[in-house]
């Protein structure tokens, strides 16, 4: 039977909803902001490899947090227009509600909520899944730079034995902007504004760009590669 929530359970049940995610996790938030929390909770889910699709309207991310939610391999982000839905599920739970996913909101708002389980509510369940997976449909999948994701004619590029920044700043115990940087140091990368561009010199180390993939555009580098 569906359940009403106040500010502190719908709190509470977001949370157990994400934690509990086995396969998959759909958020869906007309805010891309997360609080320190959900953060936590899903860095975890990309861990254990969980499917986590956001869906959000309007990007209110700090530039660490972007870079912060690149790295996070299983997570994929879509942008959709006009989006005021919040609606939060994994395969058992489904939470509609009006609280967002950010501190604001949790803490100092009075919100409202409803939760379903696809056990006890089996058709309102599937209703609000099937329309989740609507707004999905209709959204474009992005990098949260708003680079826009193509899946298709994704080139084949010989990967083997190479690592992404973020693993390579990993692997030389750095920060991935740290890492960045050295690199445009060393001449390997160039920057234009705030972007950066592979140079001969980083070619000719054996990176490579990436410019197509389901995770946007990246670099590439020998596993072996070293500042020195």
């Amino acid at each position: 039977m569906a359940k009403f929530l106040n500010t502190s359970a719908t709190n509470y049940f977001l949370e157990e909803l994400i934690k509990n995610a086995r396969d998959r996790l759909i958020l869906i938030s007309p805010f891309l902001k997360l609080s320190d929390r959900i953060k936590e909770l899903l860095e975890d889910k990309n861990r254990l490899k969980i499917d986590v699709r956001i869906v959000y309207g309007k990007s209110e991310l700090l530039p660490e947090e972007i870079n912060w939610l690149n790295n996070l391999s299983y997570i994929r982000t879509s942008f959709c227009k006009n989006l005021h839905a919040k609606c939060y599920l994994n395969e058992e739970l489904c939470i509609v509600t009006s609280l967002n996913l950010y501190e604001f909101s949790q803490i100092n708002n009075n919100e409202m909520g409803v939760l379903m389980t696809r056990t006890e509510d089996n058709e309102i369940f599937m209703e609000a899944y099937e329309e989740a997976q609507r707004i999905i449909r209709i959204s474009e999948e992005v990098r949260v730079s708003l680079e826009r994701v193509d899946q298709k004619n994704e080139p084949e590029e010989n990967t083997k034995g190479k690592l992404t920044t973020s693993k390579l700043a990993k692997k030389l115990g750095k920060s991935t902007d740290e890492l960045l940087e050295a690199l445009v140091q060393k001449g390997h990368l160039k920057r234009y504004g705030d972007k950066v561009e592979l140079t001969d010199s980083g070619k000719a180390l054996g990176a490579s760009h990436i410019k197509k993939s389901r995770f946007g555009s990246y670099f590439i580098w020998p596993e072996d590669c070293h500042l020195d």
